[in-house]
């Protein structure tokens, strides 16, 4: 092989590639037929013929062919091929590589990598994170590599093996503006390792990598930005930078064009280019194969146009010069020029219209204000000339004399559209648009893609619009669309801070990369700019941003702007005659934000209407959320007035329609950090229906209607609560509803309505009036019919045994008559409920409780009809034995059950009926006049309260709604509310809870949440949903009674057929086990031992005690909690919690308070040098124009302890994020403590901040200094240094603190056994000081919030049952990932979206408490089941009769009690649970734990026995047997340690 296969890579298929260079093909058929002769070579995979670049791309298999067949049958085509020398050196190459997780990533990267053309060896470290790769320079550069490593997802750059430095100067530089943007463009270069550019000292200072970039590249990168780059040292480099070499000024420049006939094809063009461009006296040639001639740039000292043109004939063309003259005519025009500030725009200037077509010359002026410019008349005009310069920026103006009569034509609005075409096929397609669009009036250029099916054309807007282009390619056959042509919208931005073109271009050319902007003016004299974009890609407010970004500050101003007509058109008017002036000086009207047209009146007016939008706002946990996004809307343009509701998780927000649109509040409300969308109508697209259900009485009923509605058309979910009688339906709006959803409900054989919203309906809900009142005349009827049969009984078989049987007509006995006219009114109208319940579940083929009563009654009252009228029929001589008492006794049992049963269902709601019993009825509306003078008190309806009314509120009354003190001090119970056992005071700005007893003081309150949007209302509302919401365990029961119905009848029946076969079979087993004399008939004693078993089956089955186990114990767990402020959203979270085995918390703002306040003043000099008040008047006043949480918290410390609220004055602030600011503090005077001897006027010279801001300015930190921060550092508090007029005087120190309670909480969920670990975001020394305050010896430090989940899911997939404990601003994904979500809060501030529960209270104790409440919850639930399961397991049996032989059995009233109570006794087993009492502090405060915090408070921080960053899977389960206290107390740190696996460096203590 010749020494030029070194251009093709080996492949490790035995396939190769190779590159050959082709002369002679002068066209496309050419190309072709050099394809088709060498596809059809054996060995040829794919080839691809290039007649620009005159070569041949080929693949081949070179087991069948080699490179030089290939370039012999080329040659035998008729061409002249040549196989290039490449050189074979090989360069290596260091990438560093981030995102490798595991050795496939490092597979991948590899085998990629070595696929590529120009590789030889590749070799990647997933440990030190690189890659080296050895490669072939002239095949594929190292830039390639990179990108192809980042196309595969990872994050790569290039290792610079030798960088170096240099020193570019930099001329024209006025403003930050002009060093951040040549910053970020020149280091966002390929080789530039790092760049510095000093505005003072007008340089750059460059790191590069020779091997990929070089100086002189640098320096025309920043002279493309506009400004003058040169090399310092050029003599050094001058050798390899031409332009610093010295210029030869002998050689003359001219220009001249000359007319070519003959070119057919681009390979003459490039014949006529190649030759022409070789000699050494041009210096360019341009030649056009659709104009027929050659523009040439040569040295006319050198050589003559004529020479040239002979040089071209001598080629074989037909060359004349163009026009008349041999050289070119060129006139000199003299432009004014305002708007230059600096150097920087003079060669902006120069640069653009230097490349202008037909200029010669161009020399600039900055001093003289002008532009002297040497041109073609030719190819350009001066109108020409002045437009582009205004198109820069600049206002250009023509001398008097180059002015003409004619009229001067409007400057060109340049525009950019892209259209849609479809209907393309080949390329010719595509040359065939751009060829007759670009010949279109108005079109300046134009790009058609095949692939993309679409034509981006620049046009000009004063000749030709985007219609006419849509019709022009519709006329020529294809389809042509606008895209998103009603979302374009055209802004004006106001932009302040540009002081040079330089500004308005890195404003254009920063934008115009933008997707979705279409086209950018930016004008520097009116400090603003039009952006033509589309709405749906990039909205107004994200240009807004984009443009601060750049260091310029950028606002929208209002929607109907007077926008003056474009220069030329004012000019014009100045021209035209007096009588034509207003119509010259018309106006434009832009719309900035807008999505349809604007209404008259709003033209009228000028300016947007004042609307009101509602958006539903998630993520948000606590005050500081909502005060963060009222803050920051309220200081957004347009925004009138905000109002956000934590608990109903709404905000309403008044805004100016001319500045922004409610999708645009809503997005910037998601920049914050918070889930945001607008609320359209809640009526129309809500599709959830929640109903008042009468009628149930047992899980068979629920999961009747459950399943029954499943079933119908357009219901999606159905969720039915047996305790509260309600049932929430989601449903499909366009296929049924709520009338439908009722008819259902009601052919199902329940009463339904409308569950009604207000306070009264939902409490008379609650405590079940009604179906007391019901039962109760139930259970009153029965007993008159009752009674009279239980003294019959009770005389006939007990006091008169046998007088019962004696007949008084033949078959009937004074007993069986006396029995039968008590139970037939009993059973027709004591029984009607059941049997009207009854009926219509069996119509819809279910079963229920009332299925099970009805057959017990009815199978008695039928079979005791029936053998009565047969022994009448036979005339027996002894009245049978009948089943005439068990109805009416059965069914007072039942109703008597089923009233004590609604009487306890009542009264597991009480603690939320108290909490609606909460809300006040009436308020006191209190009006002044302007000057606050008192008006009027009027006592109103609570349902006539607005916003923003003032409300008094009297000693002893309830606050009427949510609001704010403006007036008053007092004393407030909110116990019933947050939990809080002692009053709270209120004073001026405090916030105040409806429904809260004010005590002592008279107040007013300024209203701020009404109606349901109160706290009170959404605290009703989410233990409303909770005790509605099923647990896992409930829906098991619910499944069981669905099947439990049928099964009792089925035993029933068995329980027939089994005695009826065993009296036939051995009679004397019955007349044994009922001691019965044998004189009686053995056929009725049989018949009726069997059906009394089976009634008696019937009568004890109760799958409402099933059914109830649950749902009350989880009415009264709620119910508890929301008292003690603990809101559990659901049975589900509230079964879940007793499981937990793992508890996270986050650290800011949950186990710490999640502000910074000023713990420590240190002064590092005497008193007489500075005090400590003045050093805090002059660092107050620093901080005071600072918006970091730092300096706010200094400010306010500074405030408090100087008794002021107004400070000094700062002026020359300057503030370096990471470093600390730098200003002048001057009236300080009046806060110091003698200022008569003050200094008056005098300013101080202040720096705050890091050790590093002190070096940098020249400062000394003394090894006192550094032992003093270190040693706050080391406590996790932030130091600051503070310097004076050039002197270190002092030191202030701030901290997180930790909550008091937090340390008690820890210590006692480690007692429960549960492994507790802080997870945060901060630095590893600080979380682990953290951490060894409050006892916790697992921390996760530096994690970012998106990983937060990564770890909560890494715990549960090793078997943890993980709660996490999160203030919820950036926890909410972690929150919901958990197995329990616990939010945090302050006062009445909890989130309702991520978590599962709430706590009301800022108190970690109630952690513990809501874990302690549901074990207490889940025990009752056992505890339920267990006597549902023991009545049924048990009474089955012995009702069935399997315990007569023993002579135990039960007759079936006695059953019918018996299922009676179990009903009752879940119920009240359920009403014990409101003995429940949170754990005080008081009890928590064992002796241990205050010996340990003894320890804690006495001994420095330190991380011993803390694994930090610790891998998820490295930590093991705490055992949950709890030690006894002597062991817990000598050996807590060692069973820490022997739950959790230590990092390698860490040692056992």
């Amino acid at each position: 092989m010749c020494a030029g296969q070194s251009a093709w890579h080996r492949k490790m298929d035995k396939e190769a590639k190779c590159i050959i260079k082709i002369e002679g093909m002068t066209c496309q058929s050419c190309v072709k037929t050099i394809q088709e002769s060498l596809s059809n070579m054996p060995g040829v995979e794919k080839i691809q013929v290039s007649l620009e670049n005159k070569e041949a791309s080929i693949e081949y298999s070179e087991e069948v062919t080699s490179p030089q067949q290939l370039r012999d049958k080329i040659d035998d085509i008729g061409f002249e091929a040549t196989i290039p020398e490449v050189d074979t050196a090989t360069e290596e190459v260091v990438i560093e590589i981030e995102g490798m997780t595991c050795n496939s990533c490092v597979n991948t990267i590899e085998s990629n990598i070595a696929k590529m053309d120009g590789i030889d060896e590749v070799k990647v470290s997933l440990d030190n994170k690189t890659g080296h790769v050895k490669f072939r320079p002239a095949v594929v550069l190292a830039t390639a590599i990179r990108d192809a490593v980042d196309d595969m997802g990872f994050e790569s750059r290039i290792r610079g093996n030798n960088v170096e430095t240099v020193t570019i100067n930099v001329e024209g530089m006025t403003c930050n503006s002009c060093v951040q943007s040549i910053e970020g463009k020149i280091g966002g270069n390929d080789g530039i390792q790092s760049i510095k550019v000093s505005l003072e000292r007008k340089e750059a200072v460059v790191r590069y990598a020779p091997s990929i970039t070089s100086p002189p590249t640098i320096r025309e990168a920043i002279d493309d930005m506009g400004f003058d780059a040169t090399l310092q040292n050029g003599a050094d480099l001058a050798e390899f930078d031409p332009l610093l070499q010295k210029p030869d000024n002998s050689a003359m420049s001219q220009t001249v064009i000359i007319d070519i006939e003959g070119m057919t094809c681009n390979s003459c063009v490039k014949t006529i280019d190649g030759t022409i461009s070789a000699r050494s006296d041009v210096e360019k040639i341009n030649v056009s194969l659709k104009d027929k001639n050659a523009e040439i740039i040569y040295k006319s000292n050198m050589t003559t146009p004529e020479e040239l043109r002979t040089a071209i004939e001598d080629m074989g063309f037909d060359a004349t010069l163009g026009g008349e003259q041999n050289a070119k005519v060129t006139e000199t025009v003299v432009l004014g020029v305002e708007g230059m500030t600096c150097n920087s725009c003079v060669k902006s200037i120069e640069g653009k219209i230097s490349e202008h077509p037909g200029v010669e010359s161009i020399s600039v002026s900055l001093q003289e204000k002008k532009a002297t410019i040497v041109y073609d008349p030719k190819n350009t005009k001066p109108e020409d000339l002045r437009d582009v310069i205004d198109d820069m920026g600049f206002e250009a103006s023509l001398p008097g004399g180059c002015t003409t009569n004619t009229e001067i034509p409007p400057k060109q609005l340049l525009s950019t559209v892209v259209l849609s075409v479809e209907g393309m096929t080949c390329n010719s397609c595509v040359r065939s648009i751009e060829g007759k669009l670009s010949e279109h009036p108005g079109v300046k250029k134009i790009k058609v893609s095949l692939e993309d099916k679409s034509a981006t054309i620049e046009y000009d807007s004063n000749v030709v619009n985007v219609s006419a282009l849509r019709n022009a390619i519709d006329d020529m056959g294809f389809e042509c669309t606008i895209p998103n042509a009603g979302t374009t919208q055209t802004t004006v931005i106001d932009i302040q801070g540009m002081t040079c073109n330089s500004c308005v271009k890195t404003i254009e050319n920063k934008l115009s990369e933008t997707p979705g902007v279409i086209s950018v003016k930016v004008l520097l004299e009116e400090n603003n700019g039009t952006v033509r974009h589309d709405a749906e890609i990039i909205k107004t407010d994200q240009i807004v941003e984009a443009i601060d970004d750049m260091g310029f500050v950028a606002s929208v101003p209002d929607v109907i702007e007077a926008v003056p007509k474009p220069r030329q058109q004012q000019r014009a008017s100045r021209e035209l005659p007096q009588g034509k002036i207003g119509e010259a000086d018309k106006w434009d009207i832009r719309f900035s934000h807008t999505k349809g047209k604007m209404m008259s009146e709003d033209l009228e007016k000028g300016a947007g209407a004042v609307l009101t939008c509602h958006l539903h706002v998630t993520g948000m946990t606590c005050a500081s959320c909502v005060a963060t996004i009222e803050r920051t809307l309220s200081k957004q343009d347009g925004i009138k007035n905000v109002l956000v509701a934590l608990m109903a998780q709404k905000a309403e927000v008044k805004y100016d329609s001319s500045y922004l649109t409610p999708a645009e509040i809503a997005n910037k409300i998601e920049d914050m950090g918070f889930g945001a969308s607008v609320i359209e109508d809640e009526t129309v697209s809500d599709g959830v229906v929640e109903l008042s259900i009468t009628g149930m009485t047992c899980s068979s009923c629920v999961h009747l209607i459950e399943s029954t509605l499943a079933k119908k058309p357009g219901v999606k979910y159905a969720s039915v609560a047996l305790a509260t009688g309600r049932g929430k339906f989601k449903y499909d709006p366009s296929r049924t509803g709520p009338r439908d959803i009722i008819e259902y409900v009601q052919d199902a054989g329940f009463g339904a309505e409308l569950a009604a919203s207000d306070a009264k309906s939902k409490t008379d809900g609650l405590d079940h009036k009604a179906e007391i009142k019901k039962w109760r005349r139930s259970f009153l009827f029965s007993l008159i019919f009752g009674i009279p049969v239980v003294a019959i009984v009770i005389y006939f078989r007990v006091i008169g045994a046998g007088k019962g049987a004696e007949c008084i007509f033949p078959g009937v006995s004074l007993e069986n008559l006396l029995l039968f006219f008590l139970c037939t009114p009993c059973q027709i109208f004591g029984g009607r409920y059941f049997y009207v319940q009854a009926y219509k579940a069996m119509k819809h083929r279910a079963t229920n409780m009332d299925v099970l009563i009805v057959l017990a009654t009815s199978v008695a009252y039928i079979y005791s009809v029936i053998i009565l009228l047969i022994a009448i029929i036979e005339e027996h001589r002894v009245s049978p034995k009948t089943f005439f008492d068990t109805p009416p006794m059965l069914l007072v049992f039942v109703s008597f059950g089923r009233w004590l049963e609604h009487i306890a269902k009542g009264k597991t709601s009480e603690a939320l009926a108290k909490l609606m019993s909460l809300q006040a009825t009436e308020a006191i509306l209190v009006k002044y006049d302007d000057k606050g003078d008192l008006l009027s008190e009027e006592q109103i309806s609570i349902d006539l309260v607005h916003r923003g009314d003032v409300l008094k509120v009297v000693p002893g009354s309830k606050v009427p709604v949510d609001g704010k003190v403006i007036e008053g001090k007092t004393m407030v119970d909110e116990s019933l509310i947050t939990g809080e056992s002692m009053p709270v005071s209120k004073q001026a700005g405090a916030a105040v809870i409806g429904g809260s007893i004010n005590q002592h003081g008279t107040m007013l309150i300024k209203a701020t949440h009404v109606g349901n949007d109160t706290t009170l209302a959404q605290i009703v509302k989410l233990v409303e949903e909770a005790q509605t919401s099923k647990a896992p365990i409930q829906r098991l029961a619910d499944r069981i009674a669905g099947y439990f119905v049928p099964c009792i009848v089925l035993i029933s029946l068995i329980t027939l057929m089994v005695h009826v076969c065993l009296g036939y079979r051995n009679y004397h087993y019955i007349t044994e086990g009922m001691k019965i004399d044998d004189d009686r008939n053995p056929h009725e004693v049989i018949w009726e031992f069997a059906f009394r078993c089976a009634i008696a089956v019937l009568c004890i089955a109760c799958p409402c005690a099933l059914g109830l186990a649950t749902p009350t114990a989880v009415m009264v767990g709620t119910g508890v909690g929301a008292t003690n402020g603990i809101l559990i959203k659901g049975g589900e979270p509230l079964e879940t919690a007793h499981k937990v085995q793992t508890i996270i918390f986050d650290k800011t703002g949950t186990v710490t308070q999640g502000t910074p306040k000023v713990v420590e003043t240190q002064p590092f000099v005497n008193s007489n040098v500075c005090t400590l008040r003045k050093l805090l008047a002059i660092v107050g006043t620093a901080e005071s124009s600072s918006e970091h949480p730092i300096g706010i918290a200094i400010t306010k410390h500074a405030k408090q302890s100087l008794g002021a609220e107004n400070l000094g004055k700062c002026t020359d602030f300057q503030a370096v994020p990471g470093c600390g600011l730098k200003c002048t503090v001057s009236n300080i005077e009046p806060l110091l403590t003698d200022p008569v001897n003050a200094v008056l006027g005098q300013s101080f010279s202040v720096l705050l901040g890091n050790r590093e801001w002190m070096k940098r300015h020249g400062l000394l930190v003394t090894m006192e200094m550094d032992d003093a921060m270190i040693s706050h550092e080391e406590k996790a508090q932030t130091a600051v240094l503070v310097a004076i007029d050039g002197i270190i005087v002092g030191s202030i120190a701030l901290a997180d603190s930790v909550k008091p309670d937090a340390a008690l909480a820890v210590h006692t969920l480690k007692k429960m056994g549960l492994t507790v670990i802080l997870l945060t975001g901060d630095n590893r020394k600080t979380a682990t000081a953290i951490a060894s305050q409050i006892g916790i010896n697992v921390v996760f430090a530096e994690v970012l919030p998106s990983h937060k989940v990564d770890k909560v899911q890494q715990l549960q997939a090793k078997g943890h049952c993980v709660a996490m404990v999160g203030d919820g601003i950036n926890d909410s994904p972690a929150l919901a990932q958990a197995d329990v979500g616990i939010a945090i809060g302050t006062g009445t501030d909890v989130a309702v979206e991520a978590a599962d529960v709430v706590l009301i209270k800022n108190n970690l104790l109630d952690v513990v408490g809501a874990i302690d409440l549901s074990k207490h919850t889940v025990r009752r639930i056992h505890c339920n089941f267990g006597f549902a399961v023991i009545y049924n397991l048990i009474g089955i049996p012995i009702a069935a009769g399997v315990l007569m032989p023993i002579g135990l059995m039960l007759q079936p009233w006695m059953a019918a009690g018996a299922m009676a109570m179990s009903s009752v006794s879940v119920v009240t087993s359920s009403l014990l649970l409101k003995l429940y009492k949170k754990p005080s502090a008081d009890k928590l405060e064992t002796d241990d734990f205050l010996e340990i915090q003894k320890t804690v408070s006495t001994a420095t921080p330190r991380d011993d026995g803390i694994v930090a960053n610790s891998d998820a899977e490295d930590i093991e389960l705490q055992p949950r047997k709890k030690p006894s206290r002597a062991q817990q107390k000598s050996k807590t740190k060692r069973d820490d340690e022997r739950r959790l696996l230590d990092d390698d460096d860490e040692e056992e203590e």
